[in-house]
C-alpha cells in the first residue's frame, strides 16, 4: 500500500492547524556553489560511467528537479534565467544556450532587456559586492545583477585559480551541446543524438563536475542541477545538495512541492540566498523555498526511486491524451447505447453493469497508484492492466452490494462507487496526495502544472462523490422523518470536504472552494424542501469566493517562506499584479471548450439529461423519473453535483474538464439506480411507485 496507507492512519489523528514547515537541515551560512548541468537525468548517473556524480550522490541529498518554466520545454537559457529571477521565466517558444557575456567583460548585454520587461529582482544581490563568481554563460545569467554583471567571470573551469567567492555558479554545458540544432536552438526531436553520443557527453560532464568538486573547499554547500530539457520531451532532472559534514545519501525536497523527493527551479534561487546567509534578503518575488534534507536512505534505493519517478511521469504524460480520448468515446457510446437499449427489458442489466463500470474508472486511476506499477518492466502495460482490474473489482463489489442489501435499495452501487471515490480522495488529501501524483486523472512533476494538493479533475470527482453519498444517505434519513439530520449531514460532510480541498498545504485549491459551496447549498436546500433560485445561486457563488479569499488571506499572513500559491495570489492582488494570472487561467479555460476529449462528454451527458427530463419515456424509458421517485433526495445530489461542475468549469483553468468529470461520475450512477428501480418494478417504468413517496422540491 506504499506510503498512502500509513499516511492515512497518521492523518486521522492530526488536526488541521497552522504548523510550521519542517526545518531544513542545512549548513551554517557560508560558501555556496551551483553547478548546472543542463539535460542531466538520473538514468545518466551510474557508478561506472559517472564516478564523480555517483560519489557525490553517496554524500548528498538527492531529488528530482522539475525544470518546468513557462512553455512545455525548458531550454538552458530558460533554466538559468529562472534561477536568476526566482520565478518561472522564458525567452520564447524555442531557445538554446544562454547568451555569451560581452567580450572582455563580466557583463551580459542582453540581461537589461529581461530586467526591464519582467521587473523581477535577480539573484545578483546574493553576496556582497564582488562576492559572486560565474563560470560559463549560464553562471553569469544566474548571478548577474540588474546591470547584467557579476563579481568575477571565467569562460572555463580551467581558467579559475581562486575559488573563494561566497557564491559561485558554474555552467557545465557539454552534455546539452550535442542537442543544439544548426539554428542554435534545442532540437525539436525527442532524442536527436545516438545513445553512444549522449553517453560520451555524460562522461565529459562528469569529468568537469569532478574538476569543480576537487577545487571547492570542503566547507562549500554544493548544488548540482540538471536545469533544462534536452529535446522536445520534458523529463525530471537531477538535483543534489551536499552540505558540509554530510555523510550518506538522503532525499531532497522543498516546501514548494510539498514532496520529500522533488524540487523546482526557483527553489535553487531561494537556496542560494539561504546557504549564503542572506535568507532575509531574498526578493519577495522569488516563489521558491530553501531545499530541505530528509531522512537517510541507501543511495541505490534513492536513485532507483528517482528514476522510477521520471518513468511514471513519462508514462502518464504519454498516455494522458489516449486515456481521455478513450474515456470520451466510451462515454458517448454509453449514452447512445443507453438511449437505444433502455426501452428493451432484456438489455437493462447490461446497461446497468456498463454504467457502474464506467463510473468506477475515475477512482481506479488513483487506486492503481497503491501499487508500484512504474517499477515494472512494462510500466504502460502494467498501468493499463492494473487500471482495468481495479475497475472490474470495484464494479463487481458495487453490484454485489446491491444483492446483499434490502431488495428495494436501489442506491447500493451508487453508494459504493461514490463512497470509495470520496474516501480515496479525502484520504489522499490527508496523507499528502500521493495518489494524485502521476495519475492520468491527476498531475505529474514532468508537466509541472501542480505538485501537490487537489487537482481540478480530482475536485470535480470529490465534489460529485461527496454530494451523491451525502444525499444517498439523506434519502433514508428523510424517509424516517429525520430531515434536519439529513440536511446537517449534507452540510457537514460537504463543508469538511470543501475545507480540506481549499486548505493551504492540504488541497490548496482556489477555484474548487468557489464551486463547491453552491453545490453544497443547492443540495442542502432541496433536501430541506426549500426553493432554489438564480439569485440564491449567485449568492452562494459569492460566498464561495469570500470563503476562499479568507483562507488565502490567512495563508498570506504567514511568513513568505511558508505561503502557498493561495497566499501569494493575495499578495498579487495587493500589489496589482494579479491580472496576468487571471488572464492566463481564463485563456486556458476557454481553450478547453474546444477540446475533443472533454466537450463530447459534456454535450452527450447534458443532452441525455435534458432529453430525459423533457421526454422521459422516449429517452430513458422513464428510468430517471423512477429513480427520483424511489430515492427523491437523489435529485438533490445530482443537481448539486451539476452546479459544482458548472461553476467549477467557469472558475478553473481546466474548464470543461471539471464539468465533464462531474457528469462522467454522476450520470451513470444515477442511471444505474433508475434501472434497478425498473427491474424491481418488473420492467415497467410506472409499475412500482412506492407508497408515500416524498414530494419533490420545486427548483426555480
Amino acid at each position: 500500500m506504499r506510503r498512502w496507507a500509513a499516511g492515512m492512519v497518521t492523518a486521522i489523528v492530526v488536526t488541521l492547524a497552522w504548523g510550521a514547515p519542517a526545518a531544513a537541515r542545512t549548513s551554517a551560512p557560508g560558501q555556496v556553489a551551483l553547478v548546472g548541468v543542463p539535460g542531466l537525468m538520473w538514468t545518466d548517473v551510474t557508478e561506472g560511467d559517472t564516478p564523480n556524480l555517483w560519489r557525490l550522490a553517496g554524500e548528498s541529498a538527492v531529488g528530482s528537479l522539475s525544470v518546468k518554466s513557462v512553455g512545455t520545454i525548458t531550454c538552458p537559457y530558460d533554466g538559468w534565467l529562472t534561477v536568476s529571477a526566482g520565478v518561472r521565466s522564458a525567452v520564447g517558444q524555442r531557445c538554446g544556450l544562454p547568451p555569451e557575456p560581452v567580450e572582455g567583460t563580466n557583463m551580459l548585454h542582453e540581461f537589461g532587456w529581461f530586467a526591464s520587461v519582467a521587473g523581477v529582482p535577480t539573484a545578483g544581490s546574493v553576496g556582497a559586492a564582488g562576492g559572486t563568481m560565474a563560470v560559463g554563460p549560464g553562471g553569469v545569467l544566474a548571478l548577474s545583477d540588474e546591470n547584467g554583471a557579476v563579481g568575477r567571470y571565467h569562460a572555463t573551469i580551467d581558467e579559475v585559480t581562486d575559488w573563494s567567492a561566497p557564491v559561485i555558479a558554474v555552467d557545465v554545458d557539454v552534455l546539452i551541446r550535442p542537442y543544439i540544432a544548426a539554428d542554435g536552438k534545442v532540437s525539436r526531436d525527442p532524442e536527436s543524438v545516438a545513445p553512444a553520443v549522449r553517453a560520451a557527453a555524460v562522461r565529459q560532464a562528469d569529468a568537469q563536475v569532478g574538476a569543480v568538486l576537487a577545487k571547492l573547499p570542503p566547507s562549500t554547500t554544493v548544488l548540482v542541477a540538471g536545469l533544462a530539457d534536452h529535446g522536445s520531451v520534458p523529463h525530471l532532472r537531477v538535483a543534489m545538495m551536499r552540505a558540509p559534514g554530510t555523510t550518506g545519501t538522503s532525499l531532497l525536497g522543498s516546501g514548494s512541492t510539498h514532496r520529500d523527493d522533488m524540487i523546482i527551479l526557483p527553489d535553487l534561487t531561494a537556496t542560494l540566498f539561504s546557504a549564503a546567509g542572506q535568507a532575509a534578503a531574498t526578493p519577495p518575488t522569488v516563489i521558491g523555498q530553501p531545499l530541505r534534507v530528509g531522512d537517510p536512505i541507501p543511495r541505490e534505493e534513492a536513485l532507483e526511486r528517482l528514476r522510477d519517478a521520471d518513468t511514471a511521469g513519462q508514462t502518464i504524460r504519454n498516455m494522458g491524451g489516449i486515456f481521455f480520448t478513450a474515456l470520451a468515446v466510451l462515454q458517448v457510446l454509453f449514452y447512445v447505447a443507453a438511449f437505444l437499449l433502455l426501452r428493451r427489458r432484456s438489455a437493462l442489466g447490461t446497461v446497468r453493469v456498463a454504467a457502474v463500470a464506467l463510473a468506477s474508472i475515475p477512482v481506479s486511476t488513483y487506486l492503481i497508484n497503491l501499487t508500484p506499477w512504474e517499477a515494472s518492466p512494462a510500466p504502460t502495460l502494467t498501468l493499463v492492466g492494473g487500471l482495468a482490474a481495479c475497475v472490474v473489482v470495484l464494479a463487481v463489489l458495487a453490484l454485489r452490494a446491491a444483492r446483499l442489501t434490502r431488495p428495494e435499495n436501489i442506491l447500493a452501487p451508487l453508494l459504493v462507487v461514490a463512497g470509495v471515490t470520496a474516501a480515496v480522495l479525502l484520504g489522499d488529501l490527508l496523507s499528502g496526495t500521493h495518489l494524485q501524483l502521476n495519475s492520468v486523472m491527476g498531475y505529474t512533476g514532468v508537466v509541472g502544472a501542480r505538485y501537490y494538493g487537489l487537482g481540478n479533475i480530482p475536485f470535480a470527482l470529490l465534489a460529485t462523490a461527496v454530494l451523491l453519498v451525502a444525499t444517498g444517505v439523506a434519502d433514508t434519513l428523510v424517509r424516517h422523518g429525520r430531515r434536519s439530520i439529513a440536511v446537517a449531514l449534507i452540510a457537514g460532510l460537504g463543508v469538511f470536504a470543501m475545507i480540506l480541498g481549499g486548505w493551504p498545504g492540504v488541497g490548496s485549491d482556489f477555484g474548487g472552494v468557489i464551486a463547491f459551496v453552491p453545490g453544497i447549498a443547492v443540495a442542502a436546500l432541496i433536501v430541506a424542501g426549500r426553493r432554489v433560485s438564480v439569485w440564491k445561486l449567485g449568492l452562494f457563488c459569492v460566498a464561495g469566493g469570500v470563503i476562499v479569499l479568507s483562507i488565502a488571506y490567512l495563508d498570506y499572513r504567514r511568513p513568505p517562506g511558508s505561503q502557498t500559491h493561495l497566499g501569494r495570489f493575495v499578495g498579487q492582488i495587493f500589489d496589482g499584479t494579479f491580472w496576468p494570472v487571471i488572464a492566463r487561467k481564463l485563456d486556458a479555460m476557454l481553450g478547453t471548450l474546444l477540446s475533443p476529449n472533454l466537450m463530447p462528454v459534456v454535450i452527450a451527458a447534458v443532452a441525455f439529461l435534458v432529453f430525459a427530463v423533457l421526454r422521459p419515456d422516449q429517452a430513458t424509458a422513464g428510468v430517471l423519473p423512477v429513480a427520483f421517485e424511489r430515492a427523491p433526495m437523489l435529485k438533490a445530489g445530482l443537481l448539486g453535483a451539476l452546479v459544482s461542475g458548472g461553476v467549477g468549469m467557469l472558475v478553473n483553468d481546466s474548464g470543461a474538464a471539471v464539468l465533464s468529470m462531474a457528469l462522467a461520475l454522476a450520470v451513470p450512477l444515477v442511471l444505474s439506480a433508475g434501472i434497478r428501480a425498473i427491474q424491481l418494478d418488473g420492467g415497467s417504468a410506472d409499475g412500482g411507485r412506492p407508497q408515500g413517496a416524498v414530494k419533490q422540491t420545486r427548483v426555480a
